[in-house]
């Protein structure tokens, strides 16, 4: 199972990494939405399995925030995902009326009992004035444009309401597992090419599926050597491997057909790594953040650290009002 904490995007565009040109904006969000739409999604994630515990932190930040809400209150999860956030407040607080908006246009199904809707960009939120008691976004807000975003939030929540944001760090864990990540996949991609030197044996005759699985073996051999076997500098050429095993009966076309699948879910895994770096840039700059929230009436309440079981901080919990 893969756990993913980000949202959304904006604008689409192309960044470069490295050497690599890759999609960096709403395109790859919508990709990795619409694959765990059905339950697969793609290799890798934005966290590792191992930190499955932090949930918890997460889960019981968002519990203590809403058991103050009024009874019935409405809620707005912006950049809602797959609706984790909605979830955990629906099992505390059923009576709530909760609803999600992700820029994605195919989500995963809605949590029992809350309504999401994709497809809707949070800078421009299709609600009317005053229209919820509370808004909220996990890992989502510093995806776009803060002011605008601000401005929004203030637009449609009701006076007195709530909202509480939480929010990457810069010198969190989150941000130096995919960091790492990226060293990962670019050593496959680039460095070794893997996906190329395969694709160019594939083409040497009768023996060519034996040559391309020869390649992808030693890559897979030296990703597991180097980074573990639970890489993507390892699954990557594995796949690549296991794609000219058993494509020996397809042909030749269909084993590249995959390879060039297999390489754009890893290229949009960088496009995703590098807007989650961006945004960590954003949410650091706190007091351009809460200045955005005063210029629309909305002071800044509290901030407190969301920490991993061994103490470190993981995001900050932010609250305004």
């Amino acid at each position: 199972m893969r756990r993913c904490n980000r949202k959304r995007l904006g604008k689409r565009n192309k960044t470069i990494i490295r050497g690599y040109r890759v999609a960096n904006t709403s395109g790859v969000w919508s990709d990795f939405w619409a694959s765990n739409a059905g339950g697969s999604g793609d290799f890798g994630g934005c966290l590792p399995e191992r930190w499955a515990a932090i949930e918890q932190a997460q889960s019981a930040a968002w519990r203590e925030f809403i058991v103050d809400l009024p009874q019935g209150a409405k809620v707005l999860d912006l950049a809602t995902g797959d609706g984790r956030v909605l979830r955990w407040m629906q099992a505390a607080r059923s009576d709530l009326a909760l609803t999600g908006i992700d820029l994605a246009p195919t989500l995963p199904p809605a949590p029992a009992g809350t309504e999401t809707r994709g497809g809707v960009s949070m800078e421009a939120l299709p609600f009317a004035d005053a229209s919820f008691d509370s808004v909220v976004s996990q890992f989502g807000f510093e995806y776009g444009d803060s002011a605008k975003v601000a401005a929004e939030i203030a637009r449609v929540l009701v006076p007195e309401g709530r909202v509480a944001l939480m929010v990457h760090r810069g010198d969190g864990p989150i941000l130096k597992h995919n960091k790492q990540r990226r060293s990962e996949l670019l050593w496959a991609l680039r460095e070794k090419a893997v996906g190329r030197k395969v694709t160019t044996a594939l083409k040497q005759g009768t023996s060519g599926i034996a040559k391309g699985m020869r390649v992808a073996a030693k890559a897979a051999e030296q990703g597991a050597t180097k980074f573990g076997q639970t890489s993507p500098a390892w699954e990557i050429p594995e796949a690549i491997r296991r794609s000219c095993l058993m494509g020996e009966r397809a042909g030749v076309g269909s084993i590249i057909e995959t390879i060039g699948v297999i390489e754009a879910k890893a290229k949009n895994e960088l496009g995703r790594i590098q807007s989650l770096t961006n945004a960590c840039g954003t949410a650091d700059k706190r007091e351009a953040l809460h200045a955005h929230f005063a210029a629309n009436g909305l002071a800044h309440k509290d901030t407190r650290e969301i920490c991993e079981p061994s103490g470190r901080a993981l995001a900050d919990f932010l609250t305004f009002g």
